[in-house]
């Protein structure tokens, strides 16, 4: 009989976790607030719009994510990005007053946590290619107004690949697994919820 080795079991655990969130992802990406920044003709207030939703959304992770991850994940306070998103939105004479709730399950376990930021990490990665697509609009010069989107910069790829060896590792040692996959689904599907809620 084969037994993988811990590298086989880790890699076996990102092809499932991306597997089963992948229809959620698409769908999330096929609502027109989502496809509205990758357009050619983006508009300002829609670029407002959509940082503004993504603020609800970073104002909640670092209020009920954050805490359960500390100790976890090491370089945890330079992933923060709702100062990132308020600094742009303010730029662009868009400032936010209030926040909406994004994830209406509140209590969540460690690793169904790391599930949730699974995801958020992983639209920090996406950022960087639609930076490409704002950075072209003329409002948006010498990195004004794109702080979010720049993710950790030249580093987002290093970033990533981290937080990716910690989620491996963190499986493997707690077999944990569904869990975590849920938290990355929810994840999805409450952005989503989101996005949806402010469609006109």
């Amino acid at each position: 009989m084969n037994v993988p080795n811990a590298s086989q079991v880790s890699s076996d655990f990102l092809y499932e976790l991306k597997k089963e969130t992948a229809d959620s992802h698409k769908k999330l990406e096929s609502l027109p607030v989502s496809a509205s920044i990758l357009s050619p003709d983006m508009k300002i207030e829609d670029y407002c719009h959509y940082l503004g939703l993504m603020l609800d959304v970073h104002h909640q992770t670092e209020t009920v994510v954050f805490p359960l991850l500390t100790g976890i994940i090491e370089d945890l306070e330079k992933r923060k990005k709702k100062k990132l998103l308020e600094n742009d939105l303010e730029f662009l004479n868009c400032k936010k007053e209030t926040y909406k709730s994004v994830f209406e399950n509140t209590a969540m376990s460690v690793p169904f946590a790391m599930g949730v930021f699974y995801v958020i990490e992983g639209s920090t990665l996406g950022g960087r290619f639609i930076l490409k697509n704002v950075t072209a609009n003329e409002q948006l010069f010498e990195g004004n107004g794109v702080s979010y989107f720049s993710g950790y910069g030249d580093k987002t790829g290093s970033y990533w690949k981290s937080f990716l060896n910690v989620l491996e590792e963190y499986e493997q040692r707690f077999n944990c697994g569904d869990e975590i996959i849920k938290g990355a689904v929810f994840a999805f599907e409450s952005i989503y919820n989101h996005f949806l809620s402010t469609e006109e």
